[in-house]
């Protein structure tokens, strides 16, 4: 490769990356980092899978991934197993590959998948399944391909996530002590959360006590216990280590919301014979519809008030058309322009086969849906980019919408396609998030894709046989151990578009209006309040998924959400090193015991 003059990588910022960062002769994507990528995406995958069903969250893995990584291949260096350092970038591609498997929770696989199951019961079968969740998320990995350059290299958008994994990375790399430090503290968090899972969940004879799933509050409401209510104390850290990686804003509003639910609305509703007994499934039947509204209509008012990003992210493809191939040494650096369309030519129509025979989703609507989600895929990467939030709760119900156009009355359909155009979006924007990480520490582009690609594959083949045996019916989702809200919030919307208003009691219909007003507000109030009113604005995602949770979850995250604020305002530096940490121990400790211990009572191994 020719080496550009001298005066042009100051002016051109693809020209001075090639001449001042890249490192095209390092080791990137070894044997050994793609193993350990897969192993602990697998496992990532899980651990997102139960949480999910827990909270409707799913959490990034790569940080986590990164010092698992590290820690692991210095101590096999140390005992002579390996020979070699782990270098920084194959860490990065490690990190590529158990990104895209810890994500394959997301992009509306564990919300329309478990919505199905609830509103229809059909459950297709595993290897459908597995192929239609790797084919959607790899169809969104080559959806990035004609937006790198432009998003990633010329704009140089921050992707928070991956310009924080790429810090990550250096500070790894550079300072061992911090590094092994992360370490202890993320093993002994995923130490003391597996052991609290056992102690409450092994149900064994030489176990005569277990540690209560709840601790009920000391108080009545409308004559019943504040337990029966869901206004309880969970026993688990899983929830208090999710609230931890929260905003403070956000937990406080968990709070607020369930206060406000189970405290005060539940209760009237019931005594006006809206809800029918005073326990969960019975006050979620009637809550979701005012969270759900909330939910929805704060992402889509938030999505047109960004309206600017919307039409800069079609402007970046008119501008990378427009781009000069001639003389262009980034041609033989970036993945080539025309995998792109290939990928599109060979994976769509086996999509659109799997819409048909799985969902009964006329091939001609197929067809139309998947110029649909390269479009939304294309938002959904600049305003990730910009944000480094994925507008999945926008995105799917803009399809949902279309579908009950196209199709109406029909839930399967339209369930279903909006999990391809939320896939792929979502795996396009978590492409380009590790593309920033590997931009910034000097990547090969191509072998990123590649990564991702194992991941895609191994996530989908670990989360489908996951979820069958966690939720071997639909009497599991919806209920206190797993609330699925994302799934209730999917299947709310979806009942909704396919039967109408008049199928709702009418205090639920006022619940949505008055959802529908909440929500518009508190984005509009997001977008435009000054900055000191925006710390007292409620967020619109922690009162909505309130409403679809126990009370006893949202105050659990609550107390991780304010431990974690002390802990930086108190003492940043010591909060800096140790809460990402803890927390996510304390959540993969917990959530790979619960499925192991879920898997062994499924195969009959426990009781």
């Amino acid at each position: 490769m020719t080496p550009p003059p001298a005066a042009q990588p100051t002016n051109d910022p693809e020209l001075r990356w090639l001449a001042e960062v890249y490192q095209p002769h390092a080791p990137q994507l070894t044997v050994r980092a793609v193993v350990a990528g897969m192993a602990l995406g697998a496992l990532m995958s899980l651990s997102n899978l139960y949480v999910v069903l827990k909270t409707g969250w799913s959490f990034g893995v790569t940080i986590t991934a990164c010092i698992l990584a590290y820690v692991s291949f210095r101590a096999l260096q140390a005992a002579r197993v390996v020979r070699t350092e782990f270098s920084i970038l194959e860490n990065n591609a490690m990190a590529s590959v158990a990104s895209a498997a810890g994500f394959m929770t997301g992009g509306g696989n564990m919300a329309a998948l478990p919505a199905l199951l609830i509103l229809t019961g059909v459950r297709p079968d595993t290897f459908s399944l597995i192929a239609w969740f790797a084919l959607i998320a790899a169809l969104g990995v080559f959806a990035a391909i004609p937006l790198k350059r432009q998003l990633v290299n010329v704009e140089q958008l921050p992707f928070p996530t991956g310009t924080a994994t790429a810090e990550t990375l250096r500070s790894l790399h550079g300072h061992g002590g911090e590094a092994a430090q992360k370490a202890r503290l993320l093993g002994a968090g995923a130490l003391v959360g597996g052991v609290i899972t056992l102690l409450r969940d092994l149900r064994v004879s030489w176990m005569p006590v277990n540690l209560p799933a709840k601790f009920g509050l000391p108080f009545s409401i409308h004559g019943h216990p504040a337990g029966q209510w869901t206004l309880a104390v969970e026993g688990s850290l899983l929830l208090v280590g999710a609230g931890a990686l929260m905003s403070f804003r956000t937990g406080w509003s968990l709070l607020l919301g369930a206060v406000v639910t189970y405290g005060w609305l539940a209760p009237a509703m019931h005594a006006a014979g809206a809800i029918a007994s005073v326990a969960y499934k019975e006050i979620v039947r009637w809550s979701v519809w005012g969270g759900a509204a909330i939910l929805v209509s704060s992402a889509l008012v938030a999505f047109a008030l960004d309206w600017r990003s919307v039409a800069r992210s079609f402007q970046s493809l008119g501008g990378l058309l427009g781009r000069k191939a001639q003389s262009d040494p980034m041609e033989a650096v970036e993945c080539p322009g025309w995998w792109f369309p290939a990928a599109f030519a060979l994976l769509g129509p086996l999509i659109v086969v799997l819409m048909n025979r799985l969902f009964q989703i006329p091939l001609w609507v197929g067809f139309l849906t998947l110029p649909l989600a390269f479009a939304l895929g294309v938002v959904a990467s600049r305003v990730t980019g910009e944000t480094d939030v994925t507008p999945t709760k926008a995105l799917g119900p803009v399809t949902q919408l279309l579908y009950g156009a196209l199709l109406p009355g029909q839930i399967t359909p339209n369930l279903m396609g909006a999990n391809v155009t939320g896939g792929v979006g979502l795996h396009a924007a978590d492409l380009l998030t590790d593309l920033k990480s590997g931009f910034l520490v000097g990547a090969k582009p191509r072998q990123q894709l590649y990564a991702q690609l194992f991941g895609v594959v191994v996530g989908a083949a670990m989360v489908v046989p996951a979820f069958n045996l966690l939720v071997p019916s639909a009497d599991v989702l919806g209920s206190e151990a797993f609330p699925a809200p994302a799934a209730l919030v999917w299947a709310g919307v979806s009942k909704l578009l396919t039967a109408g208003l008049g199928a709702l009691h009418s205090t639920a219909r006022l619940a949505l209006l008055i959802g529908f007003a909440v929500g518009s507000a508190l984005a509009i109030a997001e977008k435009f309040a000054p900055r000191r009113v925006k710390a007292f604005v409620p967020s619109s995602a922690g009162l909505g998924i309130a409403m679809v949770i126990p009370g006893s979850n949202a105050i659990a995250m609550f107390v991780g959400a304010a431990v974690a604020e002390g802990l930086r305002r108190a003492r940043p530096a010591f909060a800096e090193r140790t809460v990402v940490a803890t927390s996510s121990g304390l959540i993969a400790g917990e959530s790979l015991v619960g499925v192991a211990l879920a898997v062994l009572t499924a195969v009959g191994l426990l009781g």
